[in-house]
C-alpha cells in the first residue's frame, strides 16, 4: 500500500488502519492455515502434533528519503533559494546600476539595438548562475551528503530554463526602478512570496486551495519540483516535461516582456 506523505496527520491515520486491517486478515489467514494443517497431520498420524506457522508482519518503508533526514529534502531547495536569489538581484541592479552612474548615455549613442545590450547585460549572470548550481550541487553532495540519484547534466539543462525567468524578472524590476536600493526591494517583493507558494517549506497540498491555484502562477514551484526529483527520485524528462515545459512557457513570456519593455533611453 502507498501512502502519500505529504500530508503527515492523514497518512498517519491511514498508515495506521491500514496496518489493522493487514494484521486482521493475516491473524485469520494463519489461524485457518494452522488449523487446517493439524487437522490434516492429526488424521494422518493418529495424533496432535505441534505446527510452527510462519508469521506475517507490516513494515513500512519511506520512499526516495529513507533516513527521514530533513536535510535531503530542505538542501535542494535551499539551493533553489541561492540561484534565483542572486541572479534575479544581479540582473535588476545591472541597468540601473548604468542610470546612476552616468554610463546609460554612453550606451545609448552606441550603435547597438536594445537586444544585443540586454544579452550583454544578462549573459553574464546566466553562466553566473549555471557555474552556482554545479557549485552548490558539489557542496551538497561533499558537505551535505546529499544522493544525487538523476543525471547532473540533466539538472543544469533545466537551470537554464530557470535562469530565463529569473534574468527576466530580474531585466524587468531594473526597467522599473531608478535607483539600486529600490531595485533591491523589488527583488525582495518578488522572491519572498515567490518561495512561500514554492512549496519550500509548507507543502502545497497542505495550502488552501484558493492559494494552491495562485502557485501555479509561480515559477519557482516547478523549479523545486525538478531539483527534488533529481535529486531524490533519479526521474528524467519522461516524468518532468510538464514542469520544464511551464518553465519554458513563463521564462520566454517574461524575458519576452522585459525585451520589449526596455527603451534606449532615460525615462
Amino acid at each position: 500500500m502507498l501512502v502519500d506523505g505529504t500530508n503527515s496527520n492523514t497518512a498517519s491515520i491511514a498508515s495506521s488502519y491500514a496496518g489493522e486491517v493487514v494484521a486482521g486478515f493475516a491473524g485469520r489467514a494463519m489461524n485457518e492455515q494452522q488449523r487446517s494443517k493439524l487437522v490434516g497431520r492429526s488424521m494422518a498420524s493418529g495424533g496432535a502434533l505441534g505446527l510452527g506457522i510462519p508469521t506475517l508482519d507490516v513494515r513500512s518503508r519511506v520512499w526516495f528519503n529513507p533516513d527521514l533526514l530533513s536535510r535531503n529534502y530542505f538542501v535542494p531547495g535551499v539551493a533553489v533559494n541561492i540561484i534565483t536569489l542572486v541572479t534575479l538581484m544581479l540582473t535588476a541592479m545591472a541597468v540601473v546600476r548604468e542610470k546612476e552612474i552616468g554610463t546609460l548615455e554612453q550606451l545609448m549613442v552606441t550603435p547597438i539595438r536594445p537586444v544585443e545590450l540586454i544579452v550583454g547585460k544578462t549573459l553574464p549572470f546566466a553562466v553566473l548562475g549555471i557555474v552556482q548550481m554545479a557549485v552548490v550541487t558539489g557542496a551538497a553532495l561533499l558537505v551535505f551528503h546529499i544522493p544525487l540519484r538523476g543525471n547532473l547534466l540533466f539538472l543544469l539543462a533545466c537551470t537554464v530554463l530557470y535562469l530565463m525567468t529569473t534574468l527576466g524578472m530580474g531585466l524587468f524590476i531594473s526597467t522599473i526602478s531608478q535607483t539600486q536600493q529600490q531595485a533591491v526591494m523589488s527583488s525582495f517583493f518578488f522572491n519572498t512570496p515567490a518561495f512561500l507558494l514554492s512549496g519550500f517549506a509548507f507543502p502545497i497540498r497542505n495550502m488552501p486551495l484558493p492559494v494552491q491555484y495562485l502557485s501555479y502562477l509561480n515559477p519557482v514551484r516547478y523549479f523545486i519540483q525538478i531539483v527534488r526529483g533529481i535529486f531524490l527520485k533519479g526521474t528524467g524528462i519522461t516524468v518532468l516535461w510538464p514542469q520544464m515545459l511551464a518553465l519554458l512557457v513563463y521564462g520566454a513570456l517574461i524575458l519576452g516582456a522585459s525585451t520589449l519593455r526596455f527603451h534606449k533611453r532615460l525615462d
